[in-house]
């Protein structure tokens, strides 16, 4: 998702809202392109949201500008670089007369602060963010919009539209693009639905602010192809794709926001100020989009810090799995390849009874045989069919009936030793696919952990763990723990060491477990505390177990539930296999948006 012109808006008018009339209190340049601002909240504001000071961060990043305000802190060097020690000099202890966003919908916010200079006159000064990619850039300005300094130097050798440096007078670059909250339909209709291109890269590439997905959202809300060219729309078409427009522009203009994120399963995909109908904002989700979720904010500070926190987790989490995934992987595809080898041989060895009845048939009708008689034809006395049996004719009748009694004991022997081979293969297989679903539910570090020990204890990876410690000491990694609509704990299994642990340490015999049908995935249970369980708690528990399972982008899953008293571990078996004989089912979609999760 960009951080788009709405998104500014909407910063804007919280910062409007609860810093103007506020002093700044402090001043901490975190970061080269950073910087964190403590501001003690007025009288008024305080008494309003509660607080009686935020911080605000500010944040020229190349690759993820930001701006939000946080009750974090974040540690800074000992000696404070020249920019911010300049900021100190001139605006710390000043205070905020305005926030604004220029041009519309340009990304960039301005905080005009009034401060007392050496003389002891009042002065005014601006501190600009511009959030632009990676040309983004914090820049203080005096009352001329004279370019005083900036936390990146912009010379004309880098860029030969603005110079950023002292002195300079401070401008926006252009971006030949309209101001959406100022366009008349006649404006609209020159601009956007003239030109030859997709109708929703006509409406951003045309206005300030609007990013691609915005653009989206207005085509879906007038129930048009976001593709179908702009200049291919009939007048119905074109008077309800401006009227959207419209109805984006009011919100933005009115001040109406509502910040959420959307997620597809765990994984943080979008997020906006604007409803985003397409993605199931305000209607039932159907089974098709059901692994979509939505998870409105009280702030758009509060939507970006955490987006951003769970994206960069959710990504670390990734990329530090990536080995495991490797490891994971190439030992499934060496067992499955060992495993179709074994099916083969299993095959080859199932005409070992064959083999069998033409040595019985020799022992019987050998005598018949012609010296040099490459083969005989006999009455099976098995099925009463004649059949016929090559022979070698070098050998005797008797020579060739042990022949094949020989051949058919080498294949008993070798098919026996095939079902266990491929008993173990097949183990194997199940074990690491439930691995693999396991790296895709690990949201931490600790989570990962698990899942290298369990592949440590199994042989696919050295272990660096002393073996002085126990398993305990190893990992601190916690189930899932969730609260069903009628207040009962479900608790679900992030990898198979904890599926053990729920199903035979935390779960009591009376408490229910569940598990997708046939398919790799997590073992949930739902506690009893001795209640009666009502049906909906049963497909909770039951939607959960399909979530955290291979089959959780289906439409349904069927899922096995029982009691827990009858779920059983084979001695010997593998890290979260279980076996059970009599349970009930159910098919289910994967829908766990009503659920609350208490801990992860």
């Amino acid at each position: 998702m960009a951080f788009d012109g709405i998104t500014i808006a909407n910063l804007t008018k919280d910062f409007s809202d609860l810093l103007v009339g506020g002093r700044i209190y402090k001043i901490a340049q975190t970061e080269s392109d950073e910087l964190f601002i403590t501001v003690k909240l007025s009288f008024e504001a305080a008494d309003q949201f509660g607080i009686k000071q935020t911080r605000l961060v500010l944040s020229a990043d190349a690759t993820l500008p930001l701006v939000y305000l946080t009750d974090e802190n974040k540690a800074s060097p000992m000696t404070a670089p020249n920019f911010c020690m300049l900021l100190r000099k001139h605006i710390q202890n000043g205070r905020i007369i305005s926030v604004t966003q220029p041009g519309g919908l340009e990304r960039v916010i301005r905080f005009e602060v009034e401060h007392l200079d050496e003389m002891g006159d009042l002065r005014h000064k601006t501190l600009i963010i511009e959030i632009m990619g990676k040309y983004s850039n914090i820049i203080f300005t005096d009352e001329n919009d004279l370019i005083i300094d900036s936390i990146k130097h912009i010379p004309a050798s880098v860029s030969s539209v603005r110079e950023v440096l002292p002195g300079r007078t401070y401008f926006i670059p252009s971006q030949d693009k309209a101001n959406p909250l100022e366009t008349t339909a006649d404006e609209f209709s020159s601009l956007v639905l003239s030109k030859g291109m997709p109708i929703f890269k006509a409406i951003y590439s045309s206005y300030t602010g609007i990013s691609p997905i915005i653009a989206q959202e207005i085509c879906f809300r007038a129930g048009i192809d976001a593709d179908k060219s702009a200049i291919a729309l009939d007048t119905k078409e074109s008077s309800s794709i401006y009227r959207h427009f419209g109805d984006i522009v009011e919100c933005i203009k009115s001040g109406t926001y509502s910040p959420a994120i959307y997620y597809d399963g765990d994984a943080p995909k979008e997020y906006s100020s604007i409803p985003l109908t397409l993605y199931g904002f305000g209607k039932e989700l159907s089974d098709s989009e059901s692994n979509w979720h939505i998870k409105e904010c009280s702030s758009i500070s509060e939507l970006i810090e955490q987006y951003y926190a769970e994206k960069n987790t959710f990504t670390r989490i990734r990329q530090k799995s990536v080995d495991l995934r490797k490891i994971v992987q190439t030992a499934l595809e060496r067992n499955v390849r060992k495993y179709d080898l074994q099916s083969k041989q299993m095959t080859d060895s199932e005409k070992k009874d064959k083999y069998r009845v033409y040595g019985e048939l020799l022992n019987t009708y050998g005598y018949s045989a012609k010296e040099g008689d490459k083969s005989i034809t006999v009455n099976d006395y098995n099925t009463g069919k004649d059949i016929t049996i090559p022979l070698d004719p070098t050998l005797t009748p008797n020579q060739n009936a042990k022949k094949y009694f020989d051949k058919y004991t080498k294949l008993k022997r070798t098919q026996e030793a095939l079902e266990e081979q491929m008993k173990e293969v097949s183990e194997a297989i199940e074990q690491l696919e439930s691995i693999a679903t396991s790296l895709d539910i690990a949201q931490k570090e600790s989570d990962l952990s698990q899942i290298r020990q369990e592949l440590a204890e199994s042989g696919y990876i050295k272990s660096h763990v002393s073996g002085k410690k126990g398993r305990g000491d190893k990992v601190k990694s916690a189930p899932f723990h969730y609260l069903s609509s009628d207040g009962f704990d479900i608790y679900v299994g992030k990898n198979n060491i904890q599926n053990d642990e729920l199903t035979f340490k935390t779960a009591n015999g009376g408490d229910w477990w569940f598990h997708a049908k046939k398919i790799p995935g997590s073992h949930v249970v739902l506690l009893t505390g001795g209640k009666e369980v009502p049906d909906r708690a049963f497909e909770e528990a039951a939607a959960l177990a399909g979530f955290y399972s291979k089959g959780k982008n289906q439409e349904k899953v069927e899922i096995d539930y029982l009691q827990r008293k009858d779920v059983k571990k084979p001695n010997g078996a593998k890290p979260g296999f279980v076996v059970y004989y009599t349970n009930y089912s159910m098919a289910i979609a994967p829908d766990i948006s009503s659920l609350k999760l208490i801990s992860d």
